[in-house]
């Protein structure tokens, strides 16, 4: 006979096993990143009780907190949590299921430059916990969406994804797949390209998509403009957004300016395009942005978000989120909310 599970509120000690791929792709730094996310992510955490424990050889994360089936099932590290009882032994815990489409759609795409799926969804979780809690869906921008991994997740998270691409090949490649997946899963869905044109010129060919979730009757949009991050207020017009989620470049090249030049860096990327991105977040909205601290520096990206006119999280657990990627790369997640 199964163990009774906990009530939720109930005051646990939790110890969390982070998912595998998580220790490939951070090089040893998966529990710590675990530790704060559950810091930022779980209401009545014992910050102080947060620790690495290591059993059988593996690095666990152990805390403190009330028991929240739904928090913890959301939890990007989450491969496995337990509780310990009375008796010091742990009783895994049966956690309800997070997401409304099968995690497929995020792991199954694989090409050179793609952001580990896992980190993706950590950045979107970030964001995510400082909106206001809402009964629809949020809507999730992201102005640098590549082959859209971070709107897969938003997908998968149950909320509508937006995105802006400068590379054509890039956003169709993402529709094929897309187009590719939602037939073989045989959901109700639809999705096409169709042509832009702003000023008398071709900007290229938009993708947008619905799929209705098998447990859901409302069907989320996924739809990606062609163009520059830097016009994204100028592609979408007047739709505002409830966070902005983005992976910036590292050192790589990245559209054009206004002027035809074109940026290898985040530094001069960002700059321009954080005071755009701010102007289409609503009331209350967050902007999440991962980079490479090495070609800017963290207090410069603070520097830029406040003056766009943004309140930076930077404080405890939101600056325990850098971690090595490689020996050219840096990474570390920052946070933002528009007042």
């Amino acid at each position: 006979m199964d163990a009774a599970q906990p009530t939720p509120g109930e005051p646990l000690e939790h110890v969390l096993l982070p998912l595998p791929s998580g220790n490939r792709v951070y090089a040893g730094a998966a529990a710590r990143l675990a530790a704060a996310e559950i810091a930022v992510l779980l209401a009545g955490v014992e910050a102080d009780s947060i620790r690495t424990v290591t059993l059988g050889g593996v690095d666990h994360v152990a805390f403190r907190a009330p028991y929240a089936p739904g928090a913890l099932s959301r939890l990007s590290s989450r491969f496995l949590c337990s509780a310990r009882n009375s008796d010091g032994l742990l009783l895994p815990l049966e956690l309800p299921e997070a997401t409304v489409l099968d995690d497929d759609l995020l792991t199954i795409p694989k090409y050179q430059g793609k952001t580990n799926e896992q980190f993706t969804r950590l950045v979107l979780n970030l964001a995510l916990a400082e909106l206001a809690p809402q009964s629809r869906p949020y809507e999730i921008l992201d102005p640098l969406c590549g082959r859209g991994t971070t709107l897969s997740a938003a997908w998968l998270l149950g909320h509508h994804g937006y995105g802006v691409e400068v590379d054509q090949k890039a956003l169709e490649a993402h529709a094929a797949f897309l187009k590719t997946w939602l037939k073989r899963k045989r959901l109700k869905h639809t999705a096409g390209l169709t042509p832009v044109r702003r000023d008398g010129r071709s900007l290229g060919r938009r993708l947008d998509a619905k799929v209705t979730p098998t447990l859901q009757t409302e069907p989320l949009v996924l739809s990606i403009m062609p163009g520059d991050a830097r016009d994204s207020a100028a592609l979408w017009g007047k739709r505002r957004f409830d966070a902005i989620v983005t992976d910036a470049p590292y050192g790589v090249v990245h559209g054009s300016s206004q002027g035809g030049k074109r940026s290898r860096t985040a530094a001069g990327l960002l700059a321009d395009a954080v005071p755009v991105w701010a102007g289409q977040l609503r009331p209350g909205g967050t902007m999440a942005i991962a980079w490479n601290t090495l070609g800017l520096p963290r207090e410069d990206l603070v520097s830029i978000l406040t003056a766009a006119g943004l309140i930076p999280y930077d404080e405890g657990p939101w600056r325990q989120f850098a971690h090595r990627v490689d020996s050219s790369i840096h990474r570390d997640v920052l946070v933002a909310r528009l007042s």
